[in-house]
């Protein structure tokens, strides 16, 4: 069962570890929407060092495009979509 629901507002953590990361430097500190829940997976983070664990849960999370970069000249409402796991996600609220 999925901790997060479509709509529910997210932050990506603002963290930096060193390694093999699949969260995209510039949405981390930044706030989205989940949009879709996958399913769990095999951390692919661990997995880059031939390491298993448990499973972590992915979403797609949508982020406005001007919320991402403050000098965006394109239109408000363009968005990008990512799949995050769970782990790399913090409730808002």
């Amino acid at each position: 069962m999925s901790r997060l629901i479509p709509g529910a507002l997210v932050r990506v953590r603002a963290d930096y570890p060193p390694g093999h990361i699949r969260t995209p430097v510039y949405l981390r500190g930044k706030q989205g929407v989940v949009q879709r829940y996958f399913g769990a997976f095999e951390n692919p983070e661990r997995l880059a060092y031939n390491l298993t664990g448990p499973k972590k849960d992915l979403y797609k999370v949508r982020f406005r495009a001007a919320d991402l970069w403050p000098d965006y000249q394109g239109s408000p409402k363009d968005v990008i979509e990512a799949d995050i796991y769970d782990h790399w996600l913090e409730t808002m609220g």
